[in-house]
């Protein structure tokens, strides 16, 4: 562990934190670029939501990535961090009229649009601007997704996107409307998608959507498939970089686009999700009946994913070389689910050591909250401890 994680630097910052390690980001940030450059017209979006940490987005700029946000705050923040303008997608179910202004004054590259009420809102305020605003529609495909319940998003009926059904209607809206102009068509089936077969199934589902598209006269300039590439959170240290060959390669193989169009990828997870570790002290090793807990000083308010997703992180002692034992590791917050996982192997723990927790470059820090009026864990990059 000593190789992976600079335990006496470590020893010395106020846990909890997290540590993000940013040779894996550029090796992942690398590996996205070498992909997408085998095919033309491929483009990937960074989806901030996964972590907006201004050091992490500092190096995901310089990689050429464009955004995709899905609040005004995002949006901010991104512009604060140096990314073009022109480059933002915004998506998002629920957009505000301040949201909608702050990419029209900015001219951002196009609103992912969910709903006709939406469509409408967004013509009228860029009417009141003098603006025109790109849209793409996000259409339900009706593809399920290998994944867990509450990160499937592409299913008939859920509050996000506009049905097959309707997709030629809302279209024809779009066109008769002054302050709009249609691109493109925009989906997204879930999150943590390992199965490249599902990735399959959308862009056959894409497919068929776009012939009915062509048989009605309809020209669409702009295919996102959005994101859902998950990552190894079994065994992070063998497999650092997501699957992005296979990835973008199904798409290449299956997906039928035509010459003017571009294909547009929203990642998040993928990014960032391996570079970062949840770093904690052990508080207390307590002696139960039956079991034994290592009561760690870092707690659902700062990796919430096991207790919302019952998700799994590898989670190793890093300061002890001691044989292994088996503990249930265990937040201070006043809620039993706060609970990073149980019955799992450590070298033998006692107090003061340091676990870290892996894969939580995603979805870890951006979740953070304050319950118990605990503060928010801050965020280092390897190269400036």
């Amino acid at each position: 562990m000593t190789q992976i994680f600079p335990v006496e630097r470590l020893q010395n910052i106020r846990t909890p934190f997290y540590y993000y390690n940013t040779n894996i980001l550029r090796q992942t940030l690398d590996a996205i670029n070498t992909e997408t450059q085998k095919y033309a017209g491929y483009h990937v979006h960074y989806a901030v939501k996964a972590n907006a940490n201004p050091k992490v987005l500092s190096i995901i700029r310089e990689y050429g990535l464009g955004i995709d946000c899905v609040s005004g705050g995002e949006i901010q923040q991104v512009l604060q961090a140096g990314f073009p303008a022109d480059q933002i997608v915004f998506a998002g179910v629920g957009k505000s009229d301040w949201e909608i202004e702050l990419g029209l004054d900015n001219d951002i590259f196009c609103f992912n649009v969910e709903s006709i009420p939406e469509l409408q809102v967004i013509n009228q305020i860029a009417a009141a601007k003098g603006k025109v605003a790109t849209v793409c529609f996000r259409i339900n495909p009706d593809v399920g997704a290998h994944t867990h319940a509450n990160i499937t998003t592409g299913l008939a009926e859920n509050k996000f996107g506009i049905a097959m059904d309707d997709m030629e209607t809302v279209i024809r809206l779009a066109q008769s409307l002054p302050n709009v102009v249609y691109k493109g068509l925009h989906f997204h089936i879930g999150s943590q998608i390992l199965q490249m077969d599902d990735f399959a199934a959308l862009a056959l589902r894409v497919n068929q959507l776009q012939d009915r598209l062509e048989a009605e006269g309809i020209q669409t300039d702009i295919i996102n498939v959005g994101g859902g590439l998950g990552i190894d959170y079994a065994d992070p240290l063998a497999h650092p970089i997501p699957n992005f060959s296979e990835y973008f390669a199904t798409y290449h193989r299956l997906l039928k686009i035509r010459p003017h169009q571009t294909v547009h990828f929203e990642l998040g997870r993928a990014v960032v999700g391996q570079c970062g570790s949840l770093i904690t002290r052990v508080n207390y090793v307590k002696q139960g009946s039956v079991k034994q807990f290592a009561i760690v000083d870092a707690g659902m308010t700062d990796l919430i994913r096991p207790a919302l997703y019952d998700a799994h992180h590898k989670i190793y002692n890093i300061t002890s070389d001691q044989p292994e034992e088996i503990y249930d590791v265990v937040g201070p917050i006043c809620e039993s689910s706060d609970v990073f996982d149980k019955d799992i192997p450590l070298n033998r723990t006692q107090r003061g050591d340091l676990l870290a927790i892996l894969s939580a470059g995603a979805y870890g820090e951006i979740m953070a909250s304050r319950y118990n009026c605990r503060p928010f864990p801050l965020g280092y990059l390897s190269e400036e401890i």
